[in-house]
């Protein structure tokens, strides 16, 4: 049986939304042009493609017994230029320290989340170019 993920999306007013899952779990999305106080949804896609391929790199590193320390993810997606103006590249930049970690290892769990595990990047039809640095 397929497993199925479901959301609600509620109104807010002033192009404000809340998203809630099955457990009650919220996600602020916000368009309003005035003052944000949430993410808008092209950002909140950017930010499920990073925490996504973060909790691959993550468990893959720690399987090989090199925990990480610290992990910064930056992301940057460029756009088209008509509408429906999706991602048509996006770069991940994944910036990683961690005793025993070397940057083979990094790219490496970089290159199977990207290519294998990552359903938000298998998700997306864009062009993902990843970087992996190691940060001593």
């Amino acid at each position: 049986m397929a497993d199925v993920k479901r959301m609600e999306i509620q109104y807010l007013g002033d192009q404000r939304y809340v998203g809630r899952n099955e457990a009650g779990d919220q996600i602020l999305i916000d368009g309003s042009e005035d003052t944000t106080v949430g993410v808008r949804p092209m950002e909140a896609l950017l930010a499920a493609l990073g925490t996504c391929t973060a909790f691959d790199v993550v468990s893959i590193l720690a399987k090989r017994r090199t925990p990480v320390a610290s992990y910064r993810i930056e992301l940057e997606g460029e756009r088209a230029d008509e509408h429906p103006r999706r991602y048509t590249k996006v770069r991940v930049r994944h910036v990683v320290s961690g005793e025993g970690i070397t940057q083979e290892s990094l790219e490496r769990a970089v290159n199977l989340s990207h290519e294998k595990y990552c359903s938000v990047a298998a998700t997306l039809d864009s062009d993902i170019e990843s970087e992996a640095v190691l940060d001593r």
